[in-house]
């Protein structure tokens, strides 16, 4: 009985301060990592912003678009919008920042946080994989599955189906919520 009580106080005191260490490690790094995503986000704004000024963010009324922007023109008005979308792919959740024109023309994309798998559904972090939806939605609608989509480009996302439902999915929303907002706030 002594034994079981000292081997318990003693891997008590271990998780105890392990808990604590990681307590105190979490303080110091939590404010450069909200920091650095603070960058990346910025940097992807202006990735995908095509040259407009950015207005200043509006409430969504979507609970998988966590961010809109509006896009003004030269004179200060709407010519579009960028959200932030979330998805699911085969890794689990995705964040998408995307930028479309008032007509919910998609102008770019960029995959931000995502766990997919390295080598098949990673492919979606490429400019490339983005580009293949680039000019749709507004009169010609996006892709929805890899039969919408010219053969080499089925193949180049081939292995990765639910990733590219995921991404055409919060793609797609994001084109449909623009196009009812159209050019007003």
């Amino acid at each position: 009985m002594k034994t079981t009580i000292k081997t318990g106080l003693l891997l008590f005191f271990i998780c105890a301060f392990s808990a604590g260490l990681c307590g105190i490690i979490n303080s110091i790094t939590a404010p450069q990592i909200l920091i650095n995503t603070q960058k990346e986000t910025e940097a992807a704004l202006s990735a995908v912003s095509g040259g407009y000024a950015l207005g200043e963010e509006i409430e969504s009324s979507n609970a998988s678009i966590t961010m809109v922007i509006p896009l003004l023109d030269g004179d200060n008005k709407v010519a579009g919008y960028i959200l932030e979308l979330n998805a699911n792919g085969y890794g689990g959740g995705m964040t998408i920042i995307a930028s479309y024109l008032a007509s919910g023309e998609l102008m770019k994309a960029k995959m931000m946080a995502n766990s997919e798998t390295p080598g098949l559904g990673k492919k979606s972090e490429n400019d490339w994989y983005m580009a293949m939806f680039e000019g749709l939605g507004g009169s010609s609608p996006l892709p929805t599955s890899k039969a919408d989509l010219p053969s080499d480009q089925a193949q180049s996302v081939s292995g990765a189906s639910i990733t590219f439902s995921g991404v055409s999915g919060a793609l797609n929303l994001g084109s449909s919520y623009v196009k009812g907002l159209g050019g007003a706030l």
